[in-house]
C-alpha cells in the first residue's frame, strides 16, 4: 500500500455467528462460510481466509467506511432474513511481526438490525495468524482515506 492510515486494536470475543462457533448460531458452519460463495461469484475471493472474523476494538469512539474496495448490495444469502448489504475494505493485519492481507468486513446494520457491534469494533476477515487470541494486539493498515475514525 502507498499512503496508509494505521490503527492499533485489541482482539476481543465476538458473537460466534460468523465462524459458527456459537451454540446459538442459526448457521452451524458459520455465516462467512455461507456467504463466501456468493462473494466469490461477485468478484471477492476469500478462499485464503479463515471463515470467521477477528473482532478488533480500536482506540476510537467510532469509524465508518469512506471508500469500500468491494460493496455487495441486497445479497439474499439465507432464507432466515431479508437481503443484506456488505462492504469490504482491503487492509493489512500485523501480529507479532507477521503481516497478512485481509478485509474489513461490514454487514450494513440498516439491512440487518440483529447484527450489532460496538462503534469501535471492526470485524476483520483474514488468513489464519498463528498465536492470535483474545487480548492480542493487532496493527491494521488501510489505504489513506478508505476509512474515517472518530476519536
Amino acid at each position: 500500500m502507498a499512503a496508509t492510515d494505521i490503527l492499533q486494536g485489541t482482539v476481543q470475543q465476538g458473537h460466534g455467528v460468523a465462524s459458527g462457533k456459537s451454540a446459538s448460531s442459526p448457521y452451524p458452519q458459520g455465516s462467512i462460510a455461507m456467504q463466501a460463495p456468493f462473494f466469490q461469484t461477485l468478484g471477492l475471493d476469500l478462499s485464503d481466509c479463515y471463515l470467521g472474523t477477528l473482532n478488533v476494538a480500536i482506540n476510537a469512539k467510532a469509524w465508518r467506511i469512506v471508500q469500500a474496495t468491494h460493496k455487495v448490495e441486497h445479497l439474499q444469502w439465507t432464507d432466515l432474513h431479508p437481503a443484506e448489504t456488505f462492504s469490504f475494505v482491503r487492509c493489512s493485519i500485523t501480529y507479532d511481526n507477521t503481516a497478512v492481507q485481509g478485509w474489513l468486513y461490514y454487514p450494513h446494520p440498516e439491512t440487518k438490525a440483529a447484527h450489532w457491534q460496538s462503534g469501535n469494533v471492526m470485524e476483520i476477515i483474514a488468513p489464519h495468524l498463528a498465536g492470535v487470541d483474545y487480548g492480542a494486539q493487532l496493527r491494521l493498515e488501510f489505504a489513506r482515506g478508505a476509512i474515517d475514525v472518530t476519536r
